[in-house]
Order: C-alpha cells, then sequence, then structure tokens
C-alpha cells in the first residue's frame, strides 16, 4: 500500500509585540491510500480512541461520510483520526502529573505561559478541534434562529453581512490557522482569526472572548479535496454549520 506523507508546514510562535522568537514544528501524519488494485476503505469514528488522560476527544455524532460532498470523506476520517487525536494524546501527556490535569480547560488558558509553545500548540490543538467538529453535522446549513439570529442583526445588520465579513476574514488568513466568532467580555459578537493553533482564550489575544463558532483553516482541513482552492472549501462550510448546536454555545457564553 502506498502511503502519503503530509507534512504541515512551519508553525512559528511570535512570544513578544518588539521581539520574535522562532521554534519551528513539523507535524508529520502518514494517510495510507490504496494502490489501484486496492479499494479505499473509510473507518469509523467509534474506533477512535485516545490515550488515558485529562482530556477525551469530543464523539463523532456522525459518519466520515456524511458532510459530503462539502468535507469528504478521507479529509474527515484523516482529520478526525490522525490530527485531533494526536493534539488530543500530546496535551493528555504534557499534562500528566502537574496541577493543570485537574482544572477545566478554560482556566489552563487563563494561565498559559505563550512561550511555552509544546502545550500552547496542542492546548490551542485540542480545543480548537474540539469546538470545529461540535459545531458542524449533515442537513444542517441555513441561518442561526432565535437569540443568537437576533444577535447577528444587531451586531452585523443581517445574517447575509455576517457571512460576507466571516468569509473575508477567512480568505485574507493567510497560511495556516483558524476563524472565529466569539462573543466579548461585553456580551457582543466579533469576528477573529488567529494563527497557527492559537484562539481568543489565549493570553494576549487581539480579540479576545469566547468561541462559539470555528473554522480550520490549516491545509489538512481541506486540501484532499480542495487544492488550492480554498475559498471553495469556505464557502462550503456554511453548508455544515450546525446553528442550533453554535446557539446553544453563544447562550451559554452570555449566562457564564
Amino acid at each position: 500500500m502506498k502511503k502519503i506523507v503530509l507534512l504541515l508546514f512551519c508553525v512559528i510562535f511570535t512570544f513578544s509585540n518588539t521581539s520574535c522568537k522562532r521554534k519551528k514544528y513539523t507535524e508529520v501524519v502518514e494517510v495510507p491510500l490504496p494502490s489501484s488494485q486496492e479499494k479505499m476503505t473509510i473507518g469509523v469514528p467509534e474506533d477512535v480512541k485516545a490515550e488515558a488522560g485529562a482530556f477525551e476527544i469530543v464523539k463523532l455524532p456522525y459518519n466520515y461520510d456524511a458532510l459530503a460532498p462539502n468535507i469528504d470523506a478521507l479529509t474527515m476520517e484523516m482529520h478526525y483520526s490522525k490530527h485531533y487525536l494526536t493534539y488530543t494524546n500530546n496535551l493528555n501527556k504534557a499534562l500528566a502529573g502537574t496541577e493543570q490535569e485537574s482544572i477545566p480547560i478554560e482556566e489552563i488558558f487563563k494561565k498559559l505561559d505563550m512561550s511555552n509553545a509544546d502545550l500552547r500548540n496542542n492546548l490551542g490543538g485540542y480545543y480548537n478541534h474540539t469546538l470545529f467538529f461540535d459545531i458542524m453535522s449533515p442537513k444542517a446549513g441555513g441561518k442561526p434562529t432565535d437569540t443568537l439570529a437576533s444577535a447577528i442583526d444587531k451586531d452585523f445588520v443581517s445574517f447575509d453581512n455576517f457571512k460576507i465579513q466571516f468569509e473575508d476574514v477567512a480568505n485574507k488568513q493567510f497560511g495556516s490557522g483558524w476563524v472565529w466568532l466569539v462573543v466579548d467580555k461585553s456580551g457582543k459578537l466579533q469576528i477573529t482569526s488567529t494563527p497557527n493553533q492559537d484562539n481568543p482564550l489565549m493570553p494576549r489575544a487581539e480579540v479576545a472572548g469566547v468561541p462559539i463558532l470555528a473554522l480550520d483553516l490549516w491545509e489538512h482541513a481541506y486540501y484532499l479535496n480542495y487544492q488550492y482552492k480554498r475559498k471553495k472549501y469556505i464557502d462550503a462550510f456554511f453548508n455544515v454549520i450546525n446553528w442550533k448546536k453554535v446557539g446553544e454555545k453563544y447562550e451559554e457564553a452570555i449566562n457564564k
């Protein structure tokens, strides 16, 4: 069986506003691909098990092919069973035997030493992917309703205007990273982006807030299906957003 090695580009972290210390991280994930004589076999999410530790992977309530054609089955399997699982296992190893092992992840973010690149990368990778997989579902898309719909109309004039702004931020994100819809400290909805595996819960975030919607812009999230056509992936993402789940996260955020 042939194998394709996906090399995810160097992750560069900036530790202060005036100077940069660079440390490179190359994530290598071997994804088996069938030969021309073999039939491709896609697994099931239930078979994916993280090593014992403080945090568990979120269970997918749908099969890998359920989001197709917007997100293809092979990408979903590789993304969930390789990348997400790796971040989860690495985070649990990093926290093992420390006091952080027993506190909520939001508290870990508050106390995060941004110069600790290993913890920063895996903590963000775990949290970001957990949210990303949780807010998607088959037969989704459309528009939000109820309280979230009213909040979007208030802060972005209309849903259509929100979508334009969200996609604009996503298309302008250079390299690997994430785009977010967050609830800031005042309860206002804001769109922001972060590089690599950073997120708005981390210290010194440009726009701080509680994330309720996340779009993964790492190449492993779309390249097998869309290649260089990232804009098409960004457009397709709106077809799989579970707005009911996003609305629940919004209610939780404003009621904290």
